[in-house]
């Protein structure tokens, strides 16, 4: 026989207070587990009209009750209310309900601390950036990475990297998880699951990276910071070992063929967040800077050479200097290192070119794609030697043709990364012309005539790219000039520059045009085809505000006035003639302000045990 409980007193808990709903809720949690049949029905208790579900106000108080239980269930029933609820969300913290939560975080029960961090994940996802600045004032952030340092338990560590990913969304907070938790997190969770370390069983044999939630959570949560700016940039450059097990991590998923998962797409936009402006922020990069004269092609200059094959599969072409310093270029013989590279340094080593371009050949993800194409742009920019190197590599590892495979993607982003990256590229000379006899067609079939998009309907950012690659294609170049003409492109620039409503586009093709009539060995051919002097002027904006334009029997209204508001925008695909420093991109999505990144709100409300997740109040 059950001897008589007293439910009003407790011999480890000391007296209960008298009020009858905790000691409705104490008996609960006594006789459920012993008679969940004969006894207690939950069904019957929820009909029964003496109970309520407490309002929120009474859940936010029970999250300082004194037992444990109680806390646990009343922040796991918080988890569930704020599930996809902005309003119930932006209410806990009118109510105060985020410090408490954040306390609980260093409570020492496994059960109370885990349903605290998934109610603040709930919490910090949205559009509402109040509530991630509520939890970084409670110092939430500390408090997220100490519970991190201190257990292993798995499902609190995704709650906690869960958290921070979306706390790392908001630009603000971007710098305070990386001076608290950027060495934590690489050293807990990047760098244990990419395998860097070896294979636990084998330390001799590089070991596979683990794409688990945890994993794919931290390097979300990084992905967002590394597009916080220079600083932020350079400290994850600096940081002990991450760059070492980002790229280790790729290079396993690569072998495998196992790239088209979450984790690859964050790991390859972090690494070309941190190739951006690499050849100027790294330290000592001064030492390998170049004289862009060695970069500029002489006009008319280009041959073909007899007995030398390309990348594409037929002849190679000459100039008066190509590929001078290719190895050795600033003074400083960059083939040669006598010491394994590691760190930041990793970043733009010839070796890297091989891993992108596996990327581009395997991947199905288009932001993978995107990513491996903006690391290739942003590597082959700029007058320093690293990336004179690395632009001679892409060609000798057959690369040029994997990029204008992928002109005819159907993701806008990719064709836009993919024309930069061809027209960085092609500040090296040998690049140009190869890029000049087998893509123009490629490139010509992705400009609109005039207002009539192509199919795949590119956005404005991307023609403009696509027009800036093939004026640096064109530029100081003639026989590249005359595939844009035999590639029927000169139809298409002349309809956009008088047509098009966009004053960067109608630049972009201005400057071509007036590039091509600049050769006059090439007049007679295009006066035979049609053309004359007239097609090449240049007509200014003003000349056209609210002007009418014929074309093709069709007649547009256009209204320049507004176009010029495109000018306000700067984009880094702008019109510059003469400069051939070359164009670099961060992962802009993660970057928008008008957007949330990637962020992860889930529902994992239930039964824990013995006590009830859900809460019923006496009505009193």
């Amino acid at each position: 026989m059950r001897p008589t409980l007293d439910l009003t007193v407790d011999e480890h808990l000391a007296p209960l207070p008298p009020h009858a709903y905790f000691q409705d809720l104490y008996r609960m949690q006594t006789l459920v587990p012993q008679k969940r049949a004969s006894m207690v029905s939950l069904d019957t208790i929820r009909k029964d009209p003496r109970w309520r579900d407490p309002n929120l106000r009474e859940v936010i108080s029970m999250l300082s009750h004194p037992m444990d239980p109680v806390k646990s269930n009343a922040a796991a029933y918080l988890q569930h209310l704020c599930y996809e609820n902005d309003t119930v969300k932006q209410d806990v913290r009118q109510l105060r309900g985020i410090p408490v939560l954040v306390g609980l975080l260093d409570h020492p029960k496994a059960e109370v601390h885990r349903k605290a961090c998934g109610a603040l994940r709930n919490i910090s996802f949205g559009r509402d950036n109040f509530n991630k600045v509520a939890i970084k004032n409670s110092d939430g952030i500390p408090a997220l990475l100490r519970l991190l340092r201190r257990t292993d338990d798995v499902e609190v560590r995704e709650l906690v990297t869960g958290t921070l990913w979306n706390l790392s969304s908001h630009e603000p907070l971007k710098m305070i998880v990386i001076n608290h938790g950027l060495q934590t997190l690489t050293d807990e969770i990047i760098i244990p699951h990419s395998g860097l370390r070896g294979d636990p069983n084998d330390p001799a044999r590089p070991g596979d990276p683990e794409w688990n939630t945890v994993f794919k959570n931290t390097s979300g949560c990084l992905r967002n910071v590394s597009s916080d700016g220079a600083d932020a940039r350079q400290r994850l450059r600096e940081c002990d070992g991450l760059v070492d097990a980002l790229l280790h991590a790729l290079y396993s998923a690569v072998a495998k063929r196992d790239i088209n998962n979450k984790s690859v797409e964050n790991c390859v936009c972090i690494l070309r967040n941190l190739s951006y402006h690499v050849h100027k922020e790294v330290p000592g990069a001064e030492k390998f800077h170049i004289q862009a004269a060695n970069h500029s092609a002489k006009p008319g200059g280009h041959h073909k050479k007899k007995d030398e094959s390309d990348c594409f599969g037929g002849r190679t072409t000459k100039g008066k200097r190509h590929g001078a310093g290719e190895k050795k270029s600033g003074g400083v013989d960059l083939s040669k290192r006598s010491l394994p590279m590691k760190g930041l340094e990793l970043l733009y080593q010839p070796e890297v070119v091989r891993l992108y371009l596996s990327l581009l050949k395997l991947s199905q993800n288009h932001n993978t794609l995107e990513a491996a194409a903006g690391a290739l742009q942003n590597l082959s920019a700029g007058h320093w030697a690293w990336s004179n190197y690395i632009r001679a590599t892409v060609r000798k590892e057959k690369g040029l043709p994997v990029l204008v495979e992928l002109l005819h993607s159907d993701a806008d982003k990719v064709v836009r990364a993919i024309a930069i990256a061809l027209r960085n590229l092609a500040i090296d000379h040998k690049n140009k012309d190869l890029i000049g006899s087998y893509a123009m067609r490629d490139l010509v079939s992705n400009l609109p005539c005039g207002q009539q998009r192509p199919a795949k309907n590119l956005e404005g950012d991307t023609v403009v790219a696509v027009l800036n690659t093939i004026l640096e294609i064109v530029s100081e170049n003639l026989e590249n000039a005359r595939f844009l003409i035999q590639g029927q492109g000169v139809q298409k620039l002349v309809s956009i520059n008088r047509t098009s409503q966009s004053v960067r586009e109608t630049k972009a093709a201005s400057h071509i045009l007036q590039t091509v009539w600049s050769y006059k060995d090439l007049r007679h051919m295009l006066c035979k085809a049609g053309w004359n002097k007239t097609h090449f002027k240049v007509t200014s904006v003003k000349d056209r505000q609210m002007d009418r334009c014929v074309f093709h029997s069709h007649t547009y209204e256009i209204n320049f006035r507004k176009c010029c508001a495109d000018d306000e925008y700067r984009s880094l695909m702008r019109v510059a003639v003469s400069s051939t420093d070359g164009y670099c991109t961060v992962d802009q999505a993660e970057r928008a302000g008008d957007a949330p990144c990637h962020m992860i709100e889930r529902e994992t409300f239930q039964v824990s045990g013995h006590v009830v997740s859900f809460l019923f109040s006496r009505n009193f």
